[in-house]
């Protein structure tokens, strides 16, 4: 298995879903890992791991992407700016030398923007797409001002013509979400496809659906935001969603939390920004323990939003943008309420808070959800028999 990150802690989306695969792969599968890392600190966070994986191996990238040698490679080569500050050369080694020594039946390959690490060969590639990358990096392209596209444009074609590349160059290609895998058949014809979603960590079910407080309540956003799509939910929370909210209700409180919190401004009294180290796990739960709603209103595409499946594991309702549950199976008014401008987000809020009934509906009928369709156990299963149903073909072929 290749990742671009070490996945541990369990601070990112991508963290979470490989931690959680490698818990339940190393049941039955023996798992030599190989993750980039940015600084040696991330180095002690192997001890959490080696109980999953027959070897771990560490490769160093670029630690700050914004470095003079990643921005002219960038320019000056056909390769996009993700996959240059994502190149490892102690990687493409490590793989090579790995391929050379160990008999794998499969390469699990966590996003494309690690594949040019690994060589030309036999054995069978799983390329897993958590998200259609050109797709994200688009939508934020499309929102700066004019002067500053052009440039940025060309990067997004480099991105789509690799990203494309890679899926052809992959045996089977992978999903989370049905959305994902339209784009991608629609793209490339005759490419093998699969669906493996992401999933709500164990450690996020609450054992039992509690009451909360919707007198006073408390509205949660959390995230990493690190990621542009979480900064531009945080920001519509507070300059659009606020404004009207506070015509509707008097005693509530906006929390945006997560890593890199504290990048997020506001003067108002009704925001508290909640900074969360990468490691502080209890400290998760807690906010969605707490919370009386989970807002999500995100409008960049791709994958599917770990928070939201964290949020139905705690028994929180959702109210999100359409784009903000694509891929999941979820249904309005019976899952979550959905929301796609800042006036109907003030109505789905007052709407959920003022009946009880459509309240406990959303809470009971989201946590089912995610306990029988979006736990890891079940997924990690989905994903062995992709395993083994490629190394069949593979088989077939030879």
């Amino acid at each position: 298995m290749v990742t671009p990150y070490l996945p541990y802690p369990p601070a990112s989306g991508g963290q979470i879903r490989t931690l959680n695969l490698l818990k339940y792969l190393s049941v039955k599968n023996e798992i030599y890992l190989v993750s980039l890392y940015k600084n040696e600190n991330e180095k002690q966070y192997t001890k959490f791991l080696t109980k999953y994986c027959k070897e771990i191996h560490l490769c160093k990238r670029p630690e700050k992407p914004w470095q003079v040698k990643n921005i002219l490679n960038s320019i000056f080569t056909t390769k996009p700016f993700l996959i240059v500050r994502n190149y490892s050369e102690s990687a493409k080694d490590t793989i090579k030398k790995l391929l050379e020594r160990v008999n794998f039946d499969v390469i699990h390959s966590e996003t494309f923007y690690v594949m040019p690490h690994i060589p030309k060969t036999k054995v069978p590639t799983l390329l897993v797409e958590q998200t259609i990358e050109y797709k994200v990096y688009q939508h934020f392209v499309d929102g700066l001002p004019l002067i500053l596209r052009p440039f940025l444009n060309i990067d997004v074609l480099k991105l789509r013509y690799w990203e494309r590349f890679y899926w052809n160059q992959a045996t089977l290609v992978s999903t989370v979400s049905e959305h994902d895998k339209s784009i991608i058949k629609e793209e490339v014809k005759d490419i093998q496809t699969a669906i493996i979603p992401n999933g709500a960590g164990d450690e996020m079910f609450e054992p039992t659906i509690k009451q909360r407080n919707t007198i006073d309540p408390i509205l949660l956003f959390l995230g990493n935001f690190f990621w542009l799509q979480n900064i531009e939910a945080a920001q519509f929370t507070i300059k659009k969603i606020l404004p009207l909210l506070e015509s509707r209700l008097q005693n509530f409180k906006i929390i945006i939390a997560g890593q890199q919190a504290n990048k997020i401004k506001t003067n108002s009294d009704k925001v508290q920004i909640v900074e969360i180290e990468e490691n502080d796990t209890e400290k998760v739960k807690k906010q969605y323990q707490n919370a009386t709603l989970f807002i999500a209103p995100i409008f960049g595409p791709g994958g599917t939003r770990l928070k939201i499946l964290a949020a139905m594991a705690t028994g929180l309702p959702v109210v999100s943008t359409s784009v903000g549950i694509e891929g999941l199976s979820v249904k309005d008014n019976k899952h979550v309420l959905v929301a796609n401008n800042k006036e109907e987000f003030v109505e789905k809020i007052f709407r959920a808070l003022s009946n009880q009934e459509l309240y406990k509906t959303l809470q009971l009928n989201s946590y089912y959800l995610a306990k029988n369709k979006y736990n890891w156990q079940s997924i990690s299963r989905q994903l062995e028999k992709v395993y083994k149903n490629i190394k069949k073909a593979d088989e077939n072929r030879n």
